[in-house]
């Protein structure tokens, strides 16, 4: 990239606020007090995030009777449920290629489940009159160089053949261009109904209110400072108090697990992404995004992109930072070197946009595991459950995770808790230096096999054959 272009695009990041779009809302609510005191319940939840969220409203639908707390550290939705690209998938195996590869013999049924899953939130949304943008636009997975055009062809008609695509559509150079306008695109594949777009912070807030309108207790600002076995139940410390409760249920993630055992299995990721001012009609006509799809590219360091329901582009992903030693700190959160970069990458997918600026521009921690989707377990003689894993496709999978959770407290053997997914678990992380070592000689060779056509190096080919690996 020439300096001269690095500059022109980088002045579009003058304005650009170090905060999350969606929870720069002047209509955002207040949290609810923190726990102070004794409390016990039948269920504590902990975590403020969409694992959390979903978890206290499937358990007070299933059962109105039962006395449901959820405490979160800080305000509900401020990490990745506030902070990600609002892209709300049917997938629960982070895309069909990881699925394909990891449970075969599964495929077909978690794609169903993962379908009625994403169907269940739309439900939800409507059904509570959560108002978080929800529109099932689809999603366009882009080729943006001839052998990734090659390659989703070939992955198209393998899908076919297994009887997997149902709903997809392979696009050549001149549709995908019809559909959305980049002289970069060469082909896509049109998911047209597995993925939705939506607000994420709107959906944790409606969640949150949802919750709060069956009887759950929510309090905010209340970090879970340790879990040990009380009596019959658990008992949780908080700063100002302590809940016991018969079980509890883990919606951390990213954040170290109260039960340590389970720390091993994720990484955190540092993702980034920035979002536009509001394009014009003449704007957003020389793109014609007339269906308002979700896309991402098809690069081992790919870039995610969508429309916010005021016109506005979200272009986020690329770089995917890790911190030696795994360390969750706010510091990492804003990074001007991988901002300019995006902000160059935008302008080369959408040159008829020159001169548009951007407002926000941020990042966030999610968490990655070996096999790039959940997992889960219990704990405490099944008196805890957790699950972890979603690798930055959350926002819809979380919901299924919470069925998950509480199928597993409750002892029961559904057609969930016997997937092999469900009961098998990933290949933890090493500890440092080779995690970082692991990681970090990885991602280089993405980018290498990215700049070569897609040739995996033998490092690449060794991780495939562990099925390890690592994902931007």
């Amino acid at each position: 990239m020439a300096p001269s272009a690095m500059s022109r695009w980088t002045k579009s990041l003058s304005e650009a606020r170090p905060v999350s779009y969606w929870l720069d809302d002047p209509g955002r609510p207040g949290p609810e007090p923190a726990l102070t005191g004794a409390e016990t319940c039948d269920l504590l939840v902990v975590g403020g995030g969409y694992s959390g969220l979903w978890t206290a409203l499937i358990a007070k639908e299933r059962d109105p009777t039962r006395d449901v707390v959820l405490v979160e550290g800080r305000e509900v939705g401020w990490a990745a449920s506030g902070r990600n690209g609002g892209f709300c998938a049917a997938s629960l195996t982070h895309g069909l290629p990881n699925g394909l590869a990891r449970w075969p013999d599964e495929i077909h049924t978690l794609e169903r489940l993962g379908a009625r899953n994403l169907d269940a939130i739309e439900e939800t949304v409507a059904r509570h009159s959560i108002d978080c943008d929800f529109e099932r636009t689809g999603e366009i997975d882009v080729a943006t160089e001839p052998y990734q055009a090659r390659e989703l062809e070939k992955w198209y008609e393998e899908i076919r053949v297994r009887g997997l695509a149902d709903g997809i559509e392979y696009l050549d150079t001149g549709a995908v261009r019809e559909q959305v306008d980049s002289p970069t695109f060469e082909a896509g594949l049109f998911d047209r109904r597995g993925v939705a777009m939506l607000h994420p912070a709107k959906l944790a807030w409606g969640l949150k209110r949802a919750c709060l309108d069956l009887g759950v207790r929510v309090h905010e600002n209340t970090p879970a400072l340790t879990l040990r076995p009380y009596g019959a139940g658990m008992a949780v410390r908080t700063p100002y108090g302590a809940i016991r409760a018969r079980t509890v249920a883990l919606g951390t993630n990213i954040f170290p697990s109260l039960v340590r055992r389970v720390r091993s299995y994720t990484v955190p990721v540092y993702d980034y992404a920035l979002m536009t001012e509001p394009l014009t009609d003449g704007q957003l006509a020389s793109v014609g995004w007339k269906n308002r799809q979700g896309l991402g590219d098809s690069a081992n360091q790919f870039h995610y992109f969508r429309l916010s329901a005021d016109n506005r582009i979200l272009w986020g992903g690329y770089d995917a930072v890790y911190p030696y030693g795994g360390r969750v700190r706010a510091e990492y959160d804003d990074r001007p070197e991988t901002y300019a970069k995006l902000a160059g990458h935008f302008f080369t997918c959408f040159p008829q946009l020159e001169g548009v600026r951007f407002t926000h521009a941020w990042g966030g921690a999610i968490d990655t595991c070996s096999r790039f989707s959940a997992f889960f377990g219990t704990a405490h003689a099944g008196k805890v459950a957790y699950a972890a894993g979603y690798t930055g496709l959350g926002v819809g999978a979380t919901r299924f995770g919470a069925e998950v959770m509480l199928d597993l407290l409750a002892g029961e053997r559904t057609e969930r808790t016997e997937l092999e997914m469900v009961r098998r678990k990933p290949l933890p992380f090493p500890p440092e230096p080779f995690a970082w070592t692991g990681i970090t000689l990885t991602k280089w060779s993405l980018a290498r096999a990215d700049a070569q056509a897609g040739r995996r190096n033998l490092w690449l080919r060794t991780m495939d054959r562990l099925g390890l690996g690592f994902d931007s």
